[in-house]
């Protein structure tokens, strides 16, 4: 029984404190999204969880880490909301701008990052070396989807910039994974001498393809199977049943063959609103169930936020360095790519400042990167992107607001309750 409620009374304390800051939020005109991040700082290990008291908050970041289960499955509904975004009929219009959008729009950040911190090594020696600077370049290519999809979700966007925004992050993050493996190689091949292409070149393209594949085959299995059901309710258990078994699938290893859940999950998704004909109901039915789901994941992710970060100067200099090129690299390759393409006007002014926020994509690299790396290297990598992750998730969500707002996508609603108007 101890065991249980070590584990329920941190969540019920966590989806509360979320809900009543979302509330304080509101009148700042600040999205959800930082609501949810904020109140797992505040009861995360650096605040209430330092004074050691159960159920006031997480005592410790390994506290934080034993419910990563319901960050994992929370990444993998986003995912597969994310995959229901690629129906034919948008992909037709929209396909080609698309995937120009994100590659270039990857490759630019990665580029702008790697410039600017080996001018900075320049500037002060010892703070950073190559490795780490073609390291955090490739971690520069990665956007997250979950916050974009949450303020999305909140406001209820539509338009050219948001049809545009859903298939650009999930496309950016296959080619950040790419990216990210041939600069791991050359930094690895740096440090030791050696350069091995074939795990350059085999490694990601496996990974991709596999989870590509696998992806697709249960997305097939998932429609077929939601036929032979004809219950709103049972059709809904069965979509959950198959997204919890991809989640689980994507974090089996098979030698040197891993799977990205973020793509397979996509895949799946792409599949089943392409051959399910009444998807679009079951999405809908499917919002409503993971809106808890989603605010813990974001609190938890939040209470991960590690603090310490800022007492090394060094780290904060990079860290600032590393944000400026980065945001500039997005807004940049994605305007650009979007004018060359023949974008909407709107698309070419706002799309690269809603690709800011980075989550957990990135810190998946870093702890790929520590794996790989090891050393002062690993640490000077994990620490940037912590500080990096936390500023983006608590400034993203407003700026991905704002554009969508200047875009004219995003219009206050005013519903009518017995209690008068609500905003």
């Amino acid at each position: 029984m101890e065991n249980i409620t070590a584990i329920l009374f941190p969540l019920a304390i966590a989806l509360f404190a979320g809900l009543l800051m979302t509330r304080l939020c509101k009148p700042l005109g600040l999205p959800a999204v930082t609501g949810y991040l904020v109140a797992g700082i505040l009861i995360g290990p650096f605040c209430l969880g330092r004074f050691g008291v159960t159920g006031l908050g997480f005592t410790s970041i390994e506290n934080v880490e034993h419910f990563s289960i319901v960050s994992e499955v929370a990444l993998g509904f986003i995912a597969f909301t994310i995959g229901n975004e690629f129906r034919l009929n948008s992909l037709k219009k929209i396909g080609k701008q698309a995937f120009a959008i994100a590659i270039f729009g990857a490759l630019v950040a990665t580029l702008f990052v790697d410039g600017a911190l080996i001018v900075l090594s320049f500037i002060m020696p010892g703070s950073v070396d190559l490795p780490i600077a073609l390291t955090l370049g490739a971690i520069a290519a990665a956007t997250a989807p979950a916050a974009t999809l949450m303020v999305i979700r909140q406001y209820k966007a539509k338009g050219p910039v948001t049809e545009m925004l859903l298939p650009v992050v999930a496309i950016d993050d296959a080619v950040g994974l790419i990216i990210f493996a041939v600069s791991i190689g050359v930094a690895k091949a740096i440090n030791t001498n050696h350069l091995d292409v074939l795990s350059i070149a085999v490694g990601p393209l496996l990974e991709i393809v596999l989870s590509l594949i696998i992806g697709g085959i249960m997305g097939a299995l998932l429609s077929y199977t939601e036929r032979l059901f004809h219950s709103r309710s049972k059709r809904l258990s069965i979509t959950v049943a198959f997204v919890l078994l991809a989640v689980a699938i994507s974090q089996m290893e098979f030698g040197i063959v891993e799977f990205s859940p973020l793509l397979l999950l996509m895949m799946m998704g792409t599949v089943f609103c392409n051959m399910c004909d009444f998807s679009e109901e079951l999405m809908d039915r499917l919002d409503r169930w993971t809106a808890p789901l989603f605010a813990l994941f974001f609190v938890i992710s939040g209470a991960e936020l590690q603090l310490e970060v800022f007492a090394d100067i060094t780290m904060v200099i990079i860290g600032i360095v590393y944000i400026v090129f980065r945001c500039l690299g997005k807004y940049v390759g994605a305007g650009a790519s979007a004018k060359i393409t023949h974008c909407d006007k709107n698309v070419v002014k706002y799309l690269g400042i809603t690709l800011f926020p980075q989550a957990g994509v990135a810190l998946g690299m870093t702890l790929v990167a520590m794996n790989e790396i090891g050393g002062t290297q690993a640490a000077t990598i994990r620490n940037i992107t912590l500080f990096s992750v936390m500023i983006y998730e608590l400034v993203g969500p407003l700026l991905t607001k704002i554009a969508l707002t200047k875009a004219g996508e995003i219009i206050p609603e005013h519903r009518k309750s017995n209690r008068g108007i609500i905003n």
